[in-house]
């Protein structure tokens, strides 16, 4: 079964599957929409074509761990995300998975204009490799 992970922003949110053993995490796409309805149409049109079982959202935590408004939005916008689509939705700590994909990218030699284009989706990467690590290893 396929698993997608969704990297939620206001104006950019990152989309990336695993593959159908659940072990390995690709990116997507990026999806440019602010509108948040929309958004979810998308991604469930993504679930769907994908063939898509879970679905985990990255969740912004502080660094003491706590929570704070943005993961507020990011836990209703799941809420949100698994009503319309129907299926389950698990949320992952995404502390420091823009960074750590900006690293990534930069080492790597993509330039400046394609890291913006892309950090997103490799975040989503990123949050949807550590969900599948954390739980094929339980």
């Amino acid at each position: 079964m396929k698993i997608m992970a969704v990297d939620y922003g206001d104006s950019r949110t990152g989309v990336a599957l695993s593959d159908i053993g659940a072990n390995l995490a690709s990116p997507y796409t990026v999806i440019k929409e602010k509108y948040q309805p929309r958004l979810i149409e998308k991604l469930c049109e993504i679930a769907l074509k994908e063939e898509v079982g879970k679905i985990v959202v990255g969740i912004p935590r502080n660094m003491d761990g706590s929570y704070g408004f943005r993961s507020d939005a990011c836990t209703e916008f799941g809420n949100s995300l698994g009503e319309k689509s129907k299926l389950p939705v698990f949320f992952q700590d995404e502390r420091l998975t823009t960074v750590m994909a900006h690293n990534v990218l930069s080492a790597n030699g993509v330039s400046a204009k394609k890291r913006k284009e892309n950090i997103d989706a490799v975040s989503a990467v990123m949050i949807l490799q550590s969900f599948l690590d954390k739980n094929n290893h339980q």
